[in-house]
């Protein structure tokens, strides 16, 4: 079953289209890279899949084989399906003054009856979910600091642990390690590459660096101009062709030449095969 599809996707703000006609599969278990220039569509793109944003008519996104949206409406199991999938931005999105075990419980509010959810009471097993889940990326001794006290890095880990203990099957990531230093934004990327590996959660990884697409990914789909220039394996992404491939905006997305490490090993049940490279005209 495909954990994402996303048929004849369009979405306009104004006159100014974002997304033209996408569409695109991605099977349970991958961990793909979604790359392209700044304006290509990318973060429209996740907040669409996500149902943060609605496309435009004509438009249709399923999630794990269900209608999450279809013809600029929600679909109507789209509030169950959210709970499917966590969400991690560029900007972490914690609340700084509170703990992080606090950020990381607020990921089982959609699981939770709401009362409780809002007058914070959760249970000792729901805590023990988030201390494991902090475990799990490495911070577990900030459990009781003010988020607002972390760095860059370790926010980002401590949304990643509030998409664990949420028990999503899918993770979107918006430029996750855009505001991070090299050092931070290996860790943050070698979590979510265990995540994925261990667990079998699908992640969708947005990325401006193509050599982490290259490392972390074994397929990488390419936008430009609201559409799918590439969708294909992340190996072939050489410089040469992304510099054909998006022009003057290459300069923007590739990091200096080097040794290219393979993508990380999926499990064996997790063998999807990356569609054939794609390169087409605009």
């Amino acid at each position: 079953m495909s954990a994402i599809r996303v048929t004849d996707l369009t979405k306009t703000f104004g006159r100014r289209p974002a997304l033209a006609g996408l569409s695109l599969e991605i099977g349970e278990g991958e961990m793909v890279a979604l790359i392209g220039a700044s304006g290509s569509g990318k973060s429209t793109l996740m907040r669409i899949v996500a149902g943060l944003e609605l496309g435009d008519q004509g438009s249709r996104v399923e999630i794990l084989g269900r209608p999450m949206q279809q013809n600029g409406m929600l679909g109507s199991r789209a509030r169950e399906l959210r709970r499917e999938i966590g969400v991690v931005f560029q900007q972490f999105n914690l609340v700084a003054r509170l703990s992080v075990m606090t950020n990381v419980l607020t990921g089982l509010l959609g699981r939770i009856p709401r009362w409780r959810g809002t007058l914070g009471l959760f249970r000792k097993a729901e805590k023990d979910l988030a201390r494991q889940a902090l475990r799990r990326v490495g911070i577990e001794a900030t459990l009781w600091q003010r988020a607002s006290t972390l760095s860059g890095g370790q926010q980002q880990r401590a949304a990643i642990a509030r998409t664990l203990v949420q028990r999503s099957r899918i993770l979107l990531a918006d430029e996750p390690i855009a505001s991070l230093d090299p050092s931070s934004a290996r860790r943050v990327m070698d979590t979510i590459a265990e995540i994925n590996r261990l667990d079998g959660i699908t992640a969708v990884v947005s990325l401006h660096q193509v050599e982490y697409a290259r490392r972390y990914c074994r397929r990488t789909i390419a936008l430009r101009d609201g559409r799918i220039v590439f969708d294909g394996p992340s190996q072939a992404l050489s410089n040469a062709f992304l510099r054909e491939l998006y022009g003057t905006a290459s300069e923007e997305l590739i990091l200096p030449d080097g040794p290219a490490e393979p993508a990380r090993a999926e499990r064996p049940t997790d063998r999807i095969a990356a569609p054939p490279a794609v390169l087409a005209s605009t």
